[in-house]
């Protein structure tokens, strides 16, 4: 019968927490520019230029066809070798540099897809109140629709957050040490690897329960 032994949880909080905090950096780093690219690129996908469009359509079916991990090694191998071609050795550190940049572009690709279906979702008949009020299309796209589309795809952009929050994990395999990454070697350290393990995933567990709780809460709201 396998022995718990929680007593090294205590003393390794500090740890963890310094990697909880990078984890919540990777994700907010993500979020951020997922969204501003995914805007773009769902703006590109519905543009009248066939050529742009399918090149957007393009950028989002490859990232979609392929696994994160492989995204996230493929870009710890390139982005140093790029970066030090371009301005020499960065001074942040490149597996945190190669974990944003391959979130960010991955991610983008999936919000891309949710916008473009908010904005598809938003009446014909704002764009035409816009025109009729002497808006360019760039202006009623800014002022009357986005802000609707946005509106309505809140709970969509925070279930993709937690998802995001979740998949963050994978950075072990670059050697970043993020929660899981900090939780799996100071188990393995000490001893408690099935004890951290546990204990991440619970702290994963509480965190991702909450948050589909409010996406959920936000989900009435909007029905109603």
């Amino acid at each position: 019968m396998y022995e718990f032994d929680w007593s090294s949880i205590p003393g390794a909080l500090p740890f963890l927490w310094q990697g909880m905090l990078r984890t919540l950096e990777i994700t907010g780093v993500a979020i951020v520019v997922g969204v501003v690219l995914g805007t773009l690129i769902a703006l590109l996908r519905l543009s009248k230029n066939w050529i742009l469009s399918n090149l957007a359509a393009l950028y989002v079916n490859g990232f979609r066809s392929v696994p994160l991990v492989m995204v996230l090694l493929w870009f710890y191998l390139l982005v140093p070798q790029l970066i030090s071609s371009l301005i020499g050795r960065p001074a942040i550190d490149i597996r945190l540099l190669s974990a944003f940049v391959a979130f960010a572009l991955f991610e983008a690709s999936y919000y891309a897809e949710i916008i473009r279906a908010g904005i598809q979702s938003v009446s014909r008949g704002q764009v035409s109140a816009g025109s009729a009020l002497g808006m360019t299309s760039g202006q009623t796209m800014r002022l009357i629709v986005l802000p609707q589309a946005f509106r309505r795809m809140i709970p969509l952009l925070l279930t993709q957050a937690i998802i995001l929050f979740q998949d963050t994990s994978l950075v072990y395999v670059i050697g970043l040490a993020e929660f899981f990454g900090v939780a799996y070697n100071t188990g393995n350290r000490d001893g408690t690897l099935v004890e951290m393990l546990l204990f991440a995933g619970a702290v994963y567990f509480v965190i991702s329960f909450s948050a589909s709780m409010l996406v959920r809460t936000l989900q009435g709201k909007h029905a109603s």
